[in-house]
């Protein structure tokens, strides 16, 4: 391997604090420190890229950066005993590719406490079609099965359905055996989230508006929930007796106007879905379910491929909720 290599990287005009990127050629000297090198090979594009790649640099503290909150690849060099030369690779989270240096490069320096082993069942191009959008609705559907929920009982509604969470909840739900009712803004979508698995489509409409009403009729047996605000508020209302909705996201607005009436009277569960600092064993144990329960099939036609030329088109489409399903990302196209 090289020791130059390409990269998209993100620079800050100091004078009017615009930011812009473009493919560079960099050489490991410029790598951030780390104790693992991985060869990266693909990686994705979740909302938190389009803000770090966004004219303001969203989440971005220093300059230059590389964004890309995702990447999987093959491990190249290794000071920790846990990795070797050739070990496939995944990582998500850590705030890799916010405050340092990320996938949209064609190698990547990272603590090795940051990485998980890829398991054998899934090449590093699937695990990107994975990414932290699967890895999230991995956890939604771990939390909710430990607080009780199982197939065979009321519909699970998945808000946000043709979004990169919504689409893998879907998917594995559905094969999982659950009835799952897909909700979605975009009609067009609609035979999309049924290929997935969805059996009921459910238009955003229907769940936008807040009511007067703290309890509905009882329609869901639990909730993954992508938008918050008043769909958030309206869904928890609707949940069955005991049944819990797992918040993973805030695309409708980060306020809940809601009461606790749920809680209190119909024993509902708020389960809030971090991924960006779970534990090792949390993330093993995820990524081990999702090679088993996620139908390639599926996953296979979620996929948009691209390349690193692609990305600041993509970063801005993603930020307008125009990316449907899930982009993988070939860094050496």
């Amino acid at each position: 391997m090289s020791d130059t290599f390409k990269a998209l990287v993100v620079r800050k005009d100091e004078a009017d604090g615009k930011t812009n990127a473009r493919i560079e050629t960099l050489t490991q000297a410029d790598l951030p420190d780390g104790d693992v090198l991985v060869a990266v090979e693909y990686s994705t594009v979740n909302y938190k890229d389009g803000l770090c790649l966004g004219a303001g640099g969203g989440l971005v503290r220093t300059y230059p950066h590389v964004p890309g909150i995702d990447f999987a690849g093959t491990v190249l060099e290794s000071q920790d005993e846990r990795y070797s030369k050739g070990d496939k690779v995944v990582l998500t989270g850590w705030r890799v590719g916010e405050i340092h240096w990320g996938g949209y490069a064609q190698q990547a320096r990272v603590k090795a406490d940051w990485l998980v082993p890829l398991p054998d069942s899934l090449s590093t191009r699937l695990a990107m079609a994975i990414g932290t959008a699967g890895f999230t609705a991995m956890l939604a559907i771990l939390a909710l099965e430990d607080h009780g929920l199982k197939p065979g009982t009321s519909p699970v509604l998945v808000t946000g359905a043709a979004g990169g969470v919504g689409s893998v909840a879907t998917a594995i739900l559905a094969n999982l055996g659950y009835e799952v009712a897909g909700v979605t803004g975009r009609p067009d979508s609609a035979d999309y989230i049924r290929s997935l698995g969805a059996t009921q489509i459910v238009p955003r409409e229907e769940l936008s508006e807040t009511t007067k009403r703290p309890l509905e009729k009882e329609t869901w047996s639990g909730c993954i929930d992508a938008v918050g605000g008043a769909m958030l508020a309206r869904v928890l209302g609707q949940i069955c007796y005991g049944g819990s909705v797992a918040a993973i996201g805030l695309a409708g607005g980060a306020n809940l106007p809601a009461t606790v009436v749920p809680f209190l009277l119909r024993g509902v569960n708020l389960l809030g879905i971090d991924s960006v600092m779970q534990p090792f064993e949390k993330r093993e144990r995820a990524w081990q379910r999702l090679a088993r329960d996620l139908p390639l099939d599926k996953l296979e036609s979620m996929i948009h491929p691209a390349t690193l030329a692609d990305l600041p088109n993509l970063g801005r489409d993603i930020l307008a909720g125009q990316v449907q399903g899930r982009v993988v990302v070939d860094v050496n196209a």
